[in-house]
């Protein structure tokens, strides 16, 4: 009969795999638009607007009037260059091998995915009509304020607390730095947080994480869902009809 070792295959199972899908996704994208650069004669092709909205970049124009609505993913796995890239996927590796066991692959994957279309929304409703956006940037600031959820959670973890109010006073720092460079979408930064905070509360925790019994209350978590729902739907009106 073959024995497992119970320690080990629970650590394998904890294992932040979204963390390196994504990663994985994000450089695999970068070197294909590099390439793409190449055989274009472009040195650099991540910072080629064309070979941007060819991968997927997000323009007003392309959702309001060629109703590509799928832009509001795809922008999340496309970088504008390779210090945007280097620096995204640095802040993605770090926190996500932290978040994603914390609360499991499954809310991690729907933190990180509906953080960034929330925050695409955001900019797709607020955002210049002119520019066009793409990085991870949405989604990140969506795991950042994960935290602040966690921090209310686990009131008496010090760890989590000390992260939460880390990751606060980061989301504070960027957002009004971004105030001052034009070259940031601070809509998609925004509507990141606040698509991260209202996910955080509607997915909760698992069942006796950390062996604490703290949750988030049922009617909290639908009001959170019903808040989402309106101003996703919201966005969509104005960014087609305001």
């Amino acid at each position: 009969m073959r024995e497992y070792n119970t320690t080990r295959w629970m650590s394998f199972k904890r294992g932040p795999y979204f963390t390196y899908l994504f990663l994985a996704i994000q450089i695999v994208v970068f070197i294909l638009m590099e390439l793409v650069g190449l055989t274009q004669g472009i040195y650099s092709g991540s910072e080629d607007v064309g070979i941007l909205y060819q991968f997927g970049a997000m323009t007003h124009a392309a959702i309001n009037i060629d109703g590509e609505i799928w832009r509001l993913v795809t922008p999340i796995f496309v970088h504008i260059g390779f210090f945007h890239l280097l620096l995204n996927s640095l802040g993605l590796y770090f926190v996500g091998r932290i978040l994603e066991p914390l609360i499991g692959h499954a809310r991690f994957f729907l933190v990180y995915m509906l953080s960034g279309i929330f925050g695409n929304l955001w900019s797709f409703a607020f955002g210049s009509d002119n520019a066009i956006s793409a990085g991870a940037s949405t989604s990140l600031f969506g795991i950042f304020a994960a935290f602040i959820i966690l921090g209310q959670i686990y009131k008496y973890h010090p760890a989590i607390k000390y992260m939460s109010r880390n990751m606060t006073l980061l989301i504070l720092m960027n957002l009004v730095m971004n105030l001052f460079d034009s070259g940031v979408d601070i809509m998609g930064h925004f509507g990141g947080a606040l698509g991260g905070l209202l996910i955080m509360i509607i997915v909760g925790v698992p069942a006796n994480k950390l062996g604490f019994n703290e949750n988030i209350d049922k009617t909290k978590r639908l009001l959170s869902l019903v808040v989402f729902v309106l101003l996703s739907v919201g966005c969509l009106y104005k960014g087609f009809y305001g």
